[in-house]
């Protein structure tokens, strides 16, 4: 276990991401986080070695996504979330635009079902099908197969977006 801080320094950014995807709210996400870190930290003493640690971690991490996304679907929520203006600093307008551009993205990521999601975020995270296959225990063909579909989805809703 000595290498978990290692470990939680390569991936953490990748597991900051998976969290994203499954919570909009900071601080849920926040909170997700830490509990995708303890359920990795509670697992790796049984890690082989037969998966590389990037897959052993995302699979980890999209578990508890998935049931963190099915406990938050069952509770109504209430929130006071102001939306974020940006900071005064960052004024350069492209740097605006590529930042509307990924919020877009994430938010028509997080309204795709859940197989579809986390099929895009693992593509994000530059996994392959093979390691995809192993993250979601399906076969490479079916990650082909949900993978297009997902893309398409993904695709109406951002062009659906913009036609409004």
């Amino acid at each position: 276990m000595s290498d978990f801080p290692a470990l939680v320094s390569e991936f953490g950014p990748a597991i900051q991401r998976v969290a994203a995807s499954y919570e909009r709210d900071q601080g849920l996400c926040e909170d997700l986080v830490q509990d995708m870190l303890v359920a990795i930290w509670k697992a790796w003493p049984r890690y082989r070695g037969d998966a590389s640690p990037r897959t052993f971690i995302l699979r980890i991490a999209h578990n508890r996504g998935a049931s963190h996304a099915m406990t938050q679907a069952r509770q109504p929520r209430v929130t006071s979330e102001m939306p974020e203006l940006g900071s005064a600093t960052d004024t350069a307008l492209r740097a605006a635009e590529r930042q509307e551009q990924a919020d877009r993205l994430l938010r028509a990521v997080r309204e795709l079902p859940l197989g579809q999601r986390q099929l895009v975020t693992l593509a994000l995270e530059g996994l392959s099908y093979a390691e995809m296959a192993e993250v979601l225990d399906i076969s490479s063909n079916l990650v082909g197969v949900r993978l297009n579909r997902a893309r398409k989805a993904l695709t109406d809703k951002l062009s659906g977006e913009t036609d409004q």
